[in-house]
């Protein structure tokens, strides 16, 4: 891991601005709103936080973190904590009913993270720890009421009778979102009709050698009934030694008429016990393991929705208020704390006064039609599960494959294969005057500011001097220049400029040979793509697209 590896070519990683603004309200403390919180710190912006729990959920809701939000938590210098704090989910072991058991491997050695499995409470736990560090509290047992927005601001209302005034809201509170209600957005969708039981338990795999489940990986057993919703029973590895969630469709005694309703979990209504547990193992796994010391029990249900809009005016939800679904490949969670990496910056840069409010419109223009995208796809896997279906993109759950092309922010064309609106690329082996170990192009790029990114050959290096002299001066937000040479090339680096070997040849295999030039937002995706010498188009997208305030 590189947290905080390259601290001389990145600003602000995990450090308050010198100006700070105080006049943002999340509402929520779970991961969305956290890492809302912590996208605007490292941009100088101290949001004030609610959440109407009095204490946090001790419930193991989301586990899975996929390769693209470690990224994120890299550039935020939190995922070497996460690692250190999870566990690799490293493969599926699959029993459907009457066939032998079929194992699947895990197998991203070629990507920067692979899935990690990490227990939720222990994710909102390093989020808030990181979050107090910056002197940020979480207002636990403050829940909001109202919402009355104007074009000056948004007067919020809170349970005890107070209220604020804030400049924007951001509603991270969840599929029953008082933020989202507070603005009537619609949020149709349908329910599941089934429930299910979710359960902290330890498995004794002492079972004869090659039949117990290795360490990191899951179970998912599943015996189908026509015209019914299947039987299953499935295992997901938590950080201690032989803990697992384990979760299964629940049988209707456990139901409660008139009750759960809502999605999620149904926290005013008893779990199931550890025998109702083991009797789902017992009959689903041809050699059933112990189940033992139930930690907590829930039961839960799964609805479709997604919210009509993703704010209005000053107002924004993210997260589980705008969209849920079921809970396969562990997308819910992750796509939510994409929705905040893509705001955060975007609300900083208006809240700093460097970008006006249009820049705004792009967060739901992006990120909505990536979680209509996972609703399809998570519904289509959960019906489909143990039926011949084609093979999927190894990489479909990782989030890898996420991109703005065509959005609103993604202009210029492309550059070998990356377009714009493509996530960065993964580049190692570049090098750096002076160090004595390769970086990655992550490390080149870490950190809050627009990156221009530009690829050299040789003395054309020296004219980016004046480039990025001019860049800076003519916006206020805060911005970068990155250079990456031949691994053979002999070069001085000008004052302003970063600059970076191919010593690997990593950066031409991903970019092409020809020189060229990318505009690399915050978020760690392709804005503009174009010549290097092509300022006028830099500047016409800062300027035009991204609506930077000019100097």
């Amino acid at each position: 891991m590189s947290d905080g590896a390259m601290s001389d070519t990145a600003t602000n990683d995990g450090a308050m601005n010198d100006a700070v603004i105080n006049d943002i309200l999340i509402v929520g403390a779970g991961p969305v709103g956290l890492t809302l919180a912590a996208v605007l710190a490292r941009h100088g912006v101290r949001a004030r936080m609610v959440d109407k729990l009095p204490a946090p959920s001790p419930y193991c809701r989301a586990i899975g973190i996929t390769p693209r939000t470690l990224e994120v938590m890299d550039d935020l210098g939190l995922a070497g904590a996460l690692v250190e704090a999870g566990i690799w989910l490293d493969g599926l072991r699959t029993y459907i009913h009457g066939s032998p058991a079929r194992e699947t491997e895990n197998d991203f050695s070629d990507l920067p993270y692979a899935q990690l499995g990490v227990p939720q409470y222990a994710t909102e736990r390093l989020l808030a720890g990181h979050l107090a560090d910056l002197g940020i509290p979480i207002e636990r047992g403050v829940e909001l009421t109202g919402l009355k927005p104007d074009g000056e601001g948004v007067e919020a209302s809170f349970a005890d009778g107070s209220s604020a005034r804030f400049a924007y809201v951001v509603g991270c509170d969840g599929a029953h979102s008082a933020a989202r209600r507070a603005l009537g957005i619609a949020f149709e969708g349908e329910a599941w009709p089934m429930e299910f039981m979710l359960g902290d338990v330890h498995i004794d795999w002492d079972l004869p050698p090659g039949r117990g489940l290795p360490r990191g990986r899951a179970l998912f057993a599943l015996r189908p009934i026509p015209e019914a919703p299947p039987d299953l029973f499935v295992a997901i590895p938590l950080p201690e030694r032989g803990r697992y969630r384990v979760s299964m469709v629940a049988p209707e005694r456990l139901g409660a008429p008139g009750q759960g309703t809502g999605h999620g979990i149904q926290i005013d209504r008893p779990g199931a016990t550890l025998d109702d547990l083991q009797e789902v193992a017992d009959r689903l796994l041809p050699e059933p393991p112990t189940l033992s010391d139930l930690r907590w029990s829930s039961i839960f249900r799964i609805s479709m929705r997604l919210a009509a809009r993703y704010g209005s005016g000053r107002v924004f939800i993210a997260g589980d208020a705008c969209h849920i679904h079921p809970p396969t490949g562990g997308q819910g969670m992750n796509t939510g704390i994409q929705d905040a990496y893509n705001l955060g910056w975007k609300l900083a840069a208006v809240a700093r006064g460097e970008a006006g409010p249009a820049l705004l419109a792009s967060y739901e223009a992006e990120r909505r039609p990536v979680a209509e995208a996972v609703i399809a796809r998570t519904v289509e896997q959960s019906l489909n599960f143990g039926r011949p279906r084609p093979p999927e993109d190894r990489l479909a759950d990782t989030q890898l494959l996420v991109n703005y092309r065509g959005g609103p922010l993604s202009v210029g064309g492309a550059v070998g294969p990356v377009e714009p609106g493509d996530r960065l690329p993964e580049v190692q082996g570049l090098r750096r005057h002076g160090l004595g170990f390769p970086l990655r192009l992550a490390d080149a790029v870490r950190g809050p500011d627009i990156v221009l990114l530009v690829a050299v050959r040789g003395g054309e290096v020296l004219a980016l001097e004046a480039l990025a002299a001019r860049l800076r001066v003519t916006v206020r937000a805060p911005l970068r220049v990155v250079a990456v040479a031949p691994g053979d090339a002999v070069l001085e680096a000008p004052p302003g400029v970063s600059l970076f070997y191919d010593a690997a040849g990593m950066f031409a295999a991903a970019f092409g040979p020809a020189p060229a030039a990318l505009i690399v937002r915050p978020d760690k995706y392709v804005g503009w793509a174009g010549a290097a010498g092509d300022a006028e188009g830099m500047l016409d997208y800062l300027t035009g697209v991204l609506g930077l305030v000019a100097e």
